[in-house]
């Protein structure tokens, strides 16, 4: 506990519930998230960022920080985008036409999108091809030990890309990242040599930004939206995944639609956040498959 500030409270502009909390840092928007027993708390590490969050009351969280790193309550706030206005986001969705929707609302009250480095969640997300949860934090706690920087001592950051390039194809693959290294290592050339390639992708609109993510290798269609809903911030992103065309199939009656054409409804269906919606209908099908 040396290496941890004491705790301090966070204030919420939309309420958390504990079960919310949980399902937001554990989800399957970020891999770098554990909850620890011991302290009662959840470990995560962002960026050049760690932080330890406990839930205190629907309002607030208590956050311990590393000492001597005076940047990183500001990041979580920002990480966790606290000041964002979630319920009018949530009332603005088609809930009131929407029952399944609606309810899956309910189920998760404070449920939010979290903005993560996007350099860091096109590398999370190229892991989890094929992959559960579990799975993927795996990997990106082997890349991060063997090839990240040392935050504080025994935690590491992921590497960067950067970093990734200097490694072979062999080394990540020695790491467990199977067929996904050979991606990964393509990609960490490309973006090597073009250091200012995301930062581009980050700032273009949605469609302009999605054309370009998936020319890089292994970057399809489900990825590239994840990336830019959890990384980017934008909302419009839709993934479709095998959780949310059995949403579709079986909810909505949308058998036989190709995963593209599932993205497009669901941009039209639930509009401009349409990657908010999908976030409380994937995490209330993996609780309630139908």
């Amino acid at each position: 506990m040396l290496n941890w500030s004491s705790w301090k409270p966070l204030p919420l502009t939309t309420p958390f519930t504990e079960q919310t909390l949980a399902e937001t840092l554990n989800g399957g928007q970020a891999f770098r998230w554990n909850f620890l027993p011991a302290e009662s708390c959840w470990q995560g590490i962002w960026g050049q960022h760690a932080a330890r969050i406990r839930f205190y009351d629907t309002t607030t969280l208590h956050v311990s920080t590393p000492r001597g790193n005076k940047s990183t309550p500001a990041a979580l706030a920002t990480y966790l985008r606290a000041d964002f206005d979630w319920e009018a986001a949530v009332d603005s969705l088609p809930w009131r036409s929407d029952p399944h929707l609606h309810k899956a609302l309910l189920a998760y009250p404070g449920l939010r999108i979290l903005k993560q480095p996007f350099p860091e969640a096109v590398l999370c997300f190229l892991c989890s091809a094929t992959k559960q949860i579990p799975q993927i934090k795996v990997m990106c706690e082997r890349m991060a030990k063997s090839l990240g920087n040392e935050i504080i001592p025994g935690i590491h950051a992921l590497p960067t890309w950067e970093q990734l390039a200097a490694a072979s194809e062999a080394e990540l693959r020695a790491l467990g990242l199977g067929f996904r290294a050979k991606n990964i290592k393509k990609t960490a050339d490309l973006l090597a040599s073009s250091p200012q390639l995301l930062a581009q992708i980050e700032a273009a609109p949605y469609p302009e930004a999605k054309a370009q993510l998936v020319t890089l290798p292994g970057v399809g269609e489900k990825i590239a939206d994840c990336a830019l809903l959890f990384g980017a911030a934008k909302l419009e992103a839709f993934p479709v995944d095998t959780w949310i065309i059995k949403v579709l199939e079986k909810r909505y009656a949308l058998s036989g639609w190709t995963p593209p054409q599932l993205s497009q409804f669901g941009r039209v269906h639930y509009g401009p956040l349409a990657g908010f919606a999908q976030q409380f209908i994937f995490s209330y099908e993996r609780k309630n498959p139908a």
